[in-house]
């Protein structure tokens, strides 16, 4: 493990003038009436999860009000409103689980190491000056967002093509229900309940339950087999897996023998063909509910402390089996708030995020901004179909229009190709004018990044053009972009700078619960990773001559372990708490963070040359527009190659990568002399025209590195572009590298063998 001596340091102090919610004005939300319009907006669904309907909500709404010492005004109740006052209906159905009850018995035992490997075990917090805030759990984060946030519309969806929405009050209760169903079902203490389904309503109750029950909520990629699925639920002990459709049922009957902690199955989002044996349809499964006391409930909810895992990430296992990352209620808490600060995300109080969640919450990225984030500050969360990705989610952008959004580097780029085609099959006026619109706009904001004061030419082509093709991507009220998860390509990020969208990068990882380094409206500088977050720390360890080195993280967001994995916990972790990340980056005079690689990917020449493969990469698909995918190869060989995959068209509906190349590819062709017009036209037949192309701008990008050792020698172009069904790219759609090397180690081999003759 590297040492810290000799390292930089960046800890960034809390920014005063970010907002608190224990000092946010409540004006605004006061006197609200609770169980009106949202009640008959969800009627349909809600009646299957509510225990007893508006009421319920109002009884909820009454005793936040007693808490505060509000006596609320019940002169224009019903009869049975006011039976609601009763005192026995306050003290049985009423006595929810408060911050002040527990909020002395927070971390009551205090524990020696910052880490461990048990589902049930507990870790020291760091707790530091630069983030003394103090920890509270889950279930204090929603019960104090109530009373701000209680009436405000927290999740919409659609049902029948109609959008309903679910209130805070609402959410809160199904989750109580839900929890008290997971009990009833016999869920153990430190035991997960394991959730394989697209992002929906039934996927956050299910989270926000099980941490109420005192489970651990476990995602799981819908795109996982059912040998990945066996393993992860394994793993995290399942005690009960909620699935959203048959199909993914199928998986779990088909390794239920191999789940020794398998007690019950729900399916929420299809009905079920036949009964079978601990299999409940989301209805059967809220009646069990009843059956639990309340006081159960609370007595499990009190007895939580911010220091116990309540969250499972599995990483994506490029290298071997999945980790499970386990995240503690604070780890949840605090970077829930103070990591969506450092991202200028709004609490309700100011302005109500809206947010469309569509990226899997099996992956912390999604889950700790969809779900977590937008309970601490009161956001709404409008759920995409399924089908997302391939092509629907920019219907949903337009009807839902977000203040903040968020989506891979795959996502935007896709979004970026879709533009390109249709302003390719556009008339030559439009076409014209996109581009002078995009340009002037590009130059502004890359020479005056800063700057309001728009020249008149920049706000006459935002108004003409840009604005309408923003409104026509569903940004038109967007204030925020965010991207991660992987590295973003700088013609990409230049794109959309062109259509005066900044793309807002975040770098963490599931060990960090997400974000570390933030980029935000006032903290962006072009393909940087943003600063640290305030309250956190990082360092460089074994810097080089030009500072880069690796990346080491230290704060409240760092994990508690790899679940049942001591040894991979104690690579990750060294003995002062620091997180080892493996990536490589540098910091710029201001404290930007700019990722240049990653330790594992570093490629060593048979000569002794250190040749990281991103920029080179990078360099090649800047100059070469057809080109998708490039990775270099060179690892203890005498010369470096690379493997290209050409940009083409994606199946609608599955996805997957088709022989027909894309508007932008063709153009390519098309200026090379080439009539190509399909992948395999170019390979199959060797098309002489794109084929010298590709080796003039590969030369071109040879004589800008740095010494001969950079230079690229051989290539080739594969027949089918990178996809998570070829195995090449991740859940996430992140590429994994040793998946190509060893599945296409034969042309990889191929370089090198012509070498020897």
């Amino acid at each position: 493990m590297p040492q810290s001596s000799g390292a930089r340091y960046s800890c960034t102090p809390r920014d005063p003038s970010m907002p608190d919610s224990g000092e946010a004005a409540q004006e605004s939300l006061q006197g609200m009436s609770v169980g009106t319009t949202q009640d008959n907006l969800g009627t349909r669904f809600l009646s299957r999860l509510l225990p007893v309907g508006p009421g319920c909500v109002r009884k909820l709404s009454l005793h936040l009000q007693y808490q505060q010492g509000v006596r609320p005004n019940v002169q224009s109740s019903s009869q049975t409103d006011r039976q609601m006052l009763s005192k026995e209906s306050l003290s049985h159905g009423l006595e929810f689980s408060t911050p002040e009850k527990n909020k002395h018995a927070q971390l009551d035992c205090p524990e020696e190491a910052l880490w461990t490997t048990r589902a049930d075990g507990r870790v020291r917090l760091r707790m530091d000056p630069c983030c003394p805030q103090l920890p509270y759990t889950v279930h204090r984060m929603f019960y104090e967002a109530l009373d701000k946030y209680g009436d405000l519309s927290a999740l919409g969806f659609k049902r029948q093509g109609k959008w309903e929405h679910i209130s805070y009050f609402q959410y809160y209760l199904i989750a109580r229900k839900v929890a008290k169903g997971f009990l009833k079902l016999g869920l153990e203490r430190a035991h997960s309940v394991a959730v394989l389904g697209f992002n929906s309503p039934e996927w956050f109750f299910s989270a926000v339950g099980t941490v109420f029950a005192g489970g651990i909520v476990t995602g799981i990629y819908t795109t996982s087999s059912p040998e990945a699925c066996q393993y992860i639920a394994h793993d995290c002990r399942a005690n009960i897996i909620v699935v959203d459709t048959q199909k993914q049922l199928e998986k779990i009957l088909k390794i239920w023998k191999n789940l020794p902690h398998l007690k019950a199955v729900v399916i929420y989002g299809e009905t079920l063909p036949k009964k079978m044996t601990n299999v409940y349809t989301m209805e059967e499964f809220m009646e069990l509910g009843r059956e639990v006391p309340e006081e159960t409930l609370d007595s499990i909810i009190d007895a939580q402390q911010p220091n116990q895992c309540c969250v499972l990430v599995y990483t994506s296992g490029t290298t071997g089996n999945p980790k499970g990352v386990m995240l503690s209620q604070d780890n949840i808490t605090w970077t829930a708030r103070f990591g969506s600060q450092a991202g200028d995300i709004q609490p309700a109080e100011v302005q109500q995020e809206v947010v469309v969640s569509y990226l899997p919450l099996s992956h912390i990225a999604a889950q700790i901004y969809d779900l977590w984030t937008g309970i601490q500050w009161g956001a709404q969360v409008c759920f995409a179909e399924p089908d997302a990705l391939k092509g629907s989610l920019v219907n949903t952008l337009r009807e839902v229009e977000p203040t903040s959004h968020m989506g891979v580097p795959r996502v935007w780029e896709k979004i970026m190709e879709r533009i390109q085609e249709v302003a390719a099959q556009s008339g030559f006026i439009r076409r014209k004018m996109l581009l002078w619109a995009m340009s002037v706009t590009l130059e502004q904001n890359l020479t005056c990044p800063s700057s309001d004061l728009k020249p008149f030419t920049t706000r006459l082509a935002d108004y003409l053009v840009l604005a309408k093709v923003r409104q026509a991507l569903g940004f038109a009220k967007c204030q925020k972009n965010f991207y991660g998860a992987a590295p973003m390509t700088a013609e990409t990020q230049r794109f959309f700078l062109g259509l005066n969208i900044r793309l807002y990068a975040g770098y963490g990882l599931s060990e960090t619960t997400g974000p570390h380094f933030m980029s935000s409206p006032y903290n962006y500088r072009l393909y940087s990773s943003g600063k640290v977050v305030p309250g956190c720390k990082m360092k460089l360890v074994n810097e080089d001559t030009e500072g880069i080195g690796e990346i080491c993280l230290w704060g409240r967001t760092i994990f508690m372990g790899y679940l049942n994995m001591e040894d991979k916990t104690c690579e990750a972790i060294d003995s002062e708490g620091w997180l080892h990340t493996g990536d490589t980056g540098r910091l710029d005079s201001d404290g930007f963070l700019y990722i240049t690689g990653r330790l594992k990917e570093l490629i060593i020449t048979a000569g002794g040359e250190n040749v990281p493969p991103v920029p080179i990469e990078e360099a090649v698909k800047m100059e070469l527009p057809i080109i998708s995918n490039a990775i270099l190869i060179g690892d203890r060989r005498k010369f470096l190659s690379m493997l290209l995959t050409l940009k083409c068209t994606l199946d609608p509906d599955t996805s997957d990568p088709t022989d027909y190349l894309t508007e932008q590819a063709v153009e390519f062709c098309q200026r090379v002399g080439s009539r190509a017009s399909t992948v395999s036209e170019i390979v199959g037949k060797k098309d002489e025209a794109v084929y010298q192309a590709i080796e003039e701008g590969i030369q071109r990008v040879n004589a800008n590195a740095a010494a001969r050792p950079y230079h690229i020698q051989k290539w080739a172009i594969l027949e089918r572009d990178f996809s998570i069904s070829g195995g090449e790219l991740g859940p996430t759609m992140k590429l994994k590298r040793l998946t190509v090397l060893e599945k296409y180690k034969d042309i990889i081999d191929s370089f090198y063998q012509v070498q020897k003759k």
